[in-house]
């Protein structure tokens, strides 16, 4: 008789036991097996646990190359949860096979020996059977025409391996409950009336623990141009800014009209030529309609300026696409109130344009789209697939919630902005018309801006040391197991992943790549992957509530239109434009829920679930690891430094995936 010894990890989850009957089979090579061996009958506990056991036979296997599991029910049916098993052979071999999946109803799952391998090296009828059964549960679906496709299923519907945790249900359902019940109190206090005073925003604030000295800073200086013009680099939208070389027709902007603000001697035209310039283009909301009559928006320019203090600040600003007498360009020699409220609706259009296109778009919709596709077209046992799987974790499933609690027909998000259904997928489809997978390229992102040498970038600075700290470690991975371009050209699993994102998920999208054709353009898409599901989602998410804390830096809504002409403006009019008692403590309630990190979140770099296996990349893992610290360590040595701290981009802070 040989013996094989066995362990079994259930995993870290809340409820990830069961009460019925699992049996393990061991295989080899030649599908020779083990006799069906009973696990265990009693995983009753709410902890990680681990069972021993041997396995007899009466003929020696040899190596394992395949693990079955198999769940027989009882009287009720209990998902099971499985994180890995080990196998030690009659010889001392020992045999990894990671598995980090549920068992539902009767059900058996095949896990095969952990070593990542390629198509090209692997027994490709095997492959080809799991990933038809994978598609048929990861289907294509078009949620709202001109969105990117998305999962062909409702929450209550997503296989069971994309859900939350209860432990991510808990803390996603506890906080959205926490914002609901300020609501509440607040719809007794006022409901729909306006405010009367800027100050009066401060009491929806005083029923959320705040201890923020960033928002102490933007409630005292919000109305200040040097707070307006730094939320362009480091605020919750920094990707909008760009510098201008030349004005566009549309925005005649004038030496005479800025002469105030340039530096002493210096013309409009000699700052445009010294790189001095910059211009935000609200152009993606032109011909968007507006919620209702009641609820406005516009698609304002605004023109900026390095000063000699190296503060971008604010000094034109027209409140449409069209100049003329009924658009007149606002000035911060303007009545102080004129400027006021041109500088409010450009807050107002960029939280739009940051919450459907830069948070939305460009990192949920866009991270579901790379893990479909990554499902549907890698066998678990492609090395990319385990290396994208940490940085996939619950984005399926925020993304569903989102569709029916956020961005739906009822969602909230319509009850507090500018923007109705019709106007979301008209904004969605601008978007997508624009959208490359060069801008998802970091520091392409950054150059084709001409943002390169602006003072006091921090997410330029932070997210180019995180960017190559992630494409460091991929390299290293690719390196591992790809010898050659040709072995990327060979590999049918990762042409088909790419081709399924442009195709497929991108609405066959021109500006996607439908194929690569060596190491370092699988290096940089991976990168831009997961730099997509983890810094950038860090950096446009988790300061909503420090910048849209206070409700007049960033209204959600305008419920007066743009105003035509100047000098008609008073404080009056500005409170009648913002956000009502009841809008404003949604949209606060919302944000602060939405910047809620999970309590025992997974920050970039931390991998429990380990799916590699080899040792080689778990030392790129470990020196990815310590790359982050590095990174951690100069961004917390700058922020010392610093009033008004960044540290959205600092590694300790993002988490690996889109899952808030």
């Amino acid at each position: 008789m040989s013996i094989y010894k066995v362990s079994v990890s259930t995993g870290r989850q809340v409820c990830a036991e069961t009460t019925d009957s699992i049996y393990l089979m061991l295989l080899n090579s030649k599908n020779q097996n083990s006799k069906k061996t009973l696990v265990d009958q009693s995983f009753i506990s709410t902890f990680e646990k681990e069972i021993y056991f041997d396995i007899l036979v009466k003929k020696d296997l040899g190596d394992i190359v395949q693990v079955k599991l198999e769940k027989k029910n009882h009287l009720v049916n209990n998902p099971w949860f499985c994180k890995d098993i080990k196998v030690k052979t009659p010889s001392g071999k020992c045999f990894e096979f990671p598995c980090y999946c549920w068992l539902l109803n009767d059900n058996q799952v095949i896990i095969r020996e952990g070593t990542a391998r390629l198509p090209q090296d692997d027994i490709i009828k095997q492959r080809q059977n799991e990933l038809e059964s994978r598609q048929k549960t990861f289907r294509w679906n078009e949620w709202s025409p001109g969105f990117p496709e998305s999962i062909d299923a409702k929450m209550g519907e997503l296989p069971k391996d994309v859900q939350f945790d209860e432990e991510k249900d808990s803390d996603f359902k506890g906080n959205f409950f926490k914002a609901i019940q300020a609501l509440n109190i607040d719809k007794v206090d006022g409901g729909s009336d306006s405010w009367k005073d800027i100050s009066d925003f401060k009491k929806i604030l005083a029923h959320y623990d705040i201890k923020n000295t960033l928002l102490d800073n933007v409630m005292q200086d919000w109305n200040k141009d040097y707070m307006f013009g730094y939320q362009f680099l480091n605020g919750c939208n920094p990707v909008m800014i760009r510098k201008c070389m030349k004005l566009p027709d549309k925005f005649p902007v004038t030496h005479e009209m800025v002469k105030g603000c340039l530096k002493k001697g210096s013309t409009l035209q000699e700052e445009l030529q010294a790189g001095n310039i910059y211009i935000v283009d609200y152009e993606i909301l032109n011909g968007v309609p507006a919620a209702s009559s009641e609820r406005h928006l516009t698609a304002p320019i605004c023109l900026l300026y390095k000063n000699e203090l190296d503060q971008i600040v604010p000094i034109a600003i027209q409140l449409s696409q069209t100049p003329g007498e009924m658009s007149p360009i606002f000035l911060p020699r303007d009545n102080k109130y004129d400027w006021m409220l041109a500088k409010m609706w450009v807050r107002s259009s960029d939280i739009l344009v940051h919450q459907l296109v830069t948070h939305l778009l460009k990192t949920h919709l866009l991270s579901e789209v790379f893990e479909m596709a990554m499902y549907r077209q890698l066998s678990a046992v492609h090395p990319v697939y385990k290396l994208l799987m940490p940085h996939v974790r619950f984005t399926i499933a925020i993304n569903a919630e989102a569709r029916e609690m956020l961005i739906g027909e009822d969602g909230v998000f319509i009850k507090v902005s500018s923007i109705n259904g019709a106007g979301m997928g008209k904004l969605i489809q601008n978007a997508m018309k624009t959208l490359t997978y060069e801008s998802l390229c970091f520091p392409e992102d950054i150059k084709a801006r001409g943002m390169e040498d602006v003072p006091k970038y921090y997410y330029r600075d932070d997210g180019k040391m995180v960017w190559e700290a992630i494409h460091c470690f991929v390299s290293a991975v690719v390196k591992i197991y790809y010898d050659s371009d040709e072995a990327v050209q060979k590999d049918v699993e990762i042409q088909e992943f790419v081709k399924d994102v442009a195709c497929f998920g991108m609405n066959n999208s021109d500006n996607f790549p439908k194929s690569l054709s060596s190491r370092e353009q699988l290096v940089e898409y991976l990168t831009a992957v997961i730099f997509t599901a983890s810094a950038q989602h860090a950096a446009v998410n988790f300061g909503q509530f420090d910048w849209y804390g206070w409700i007049p830096n960033s209204p959600s809504t305008m419920r007066k239109p743009p105003p035509q002409q100047k000098g008609q403006v008073d404080l009056k009019y500005i409170m009648e434009s913002l956000p009502d008692r009841e809008c404003s403590s949604s949209a606060l309630g919302t944000v602060w829920a939405l910047s809620q990190t999970q309590k025992n979140e997974l920050y970039l770099g931390t991998y429990p679930d380990m799916y590699f296996t080899e040792q080689p990349a778990k030392e790129a893992i470990k020196t990815f690891q310590h790359n982050l610290d590095e990174v951690t360590n100069i961004i917390k040595s700058r922020n010392e430094k610093l009033t008004l701290h960044y540290c959205y981009l600092s590694p300790d802070k993002i988490p690996n995936s889109v899952a808030i």
